[in-house]
């Protein structure tokens, strides 16, 4: 197990018109995190910085896609997408 700080595990919020409508409507929110952290890494990163409790957490690595230049074809790099549903009593403001 890699031992990351919660800082850099957690790269950035996702914000979307479905992570928006996800956030106000089942309290669940999406973030970019790093490649290498686990689940319980994801939780308890977003449970230090937040300061909210984490009821779950659901990951998948997006491919990164391949793209057209005018020198050629590219692939850009992959990253992994978290989504964590928070406990119904916790809030968390993004904006």
């Amino acid at each position: 197990m890699i031992a990351l700080q919660p800082t850099h595990i957690i790269k950035r919020p996702l914000i979307t018109e479905k992570s928006t409508w996800e956030g106000t409507s089942r309290n669940r929110f999406s973030f970019e995190v790093d490649l290498r952290a686990n689940k319980t890494q994801i939780k308890d990163a977003i449970q230090s910085i937040y300061n909210v409790r984490v009821v779950g957490v659901a990951t998948q690595v997006r491919k990164g896609e391949i793209v057209r230049t005018r020198f050629g074809e590219k692939q850009e790099t992959s990253w992994k997408k978290a989504v964590v549903e928070l406990h119904p009593d916790d809030k968390l403001e993004l904006f």
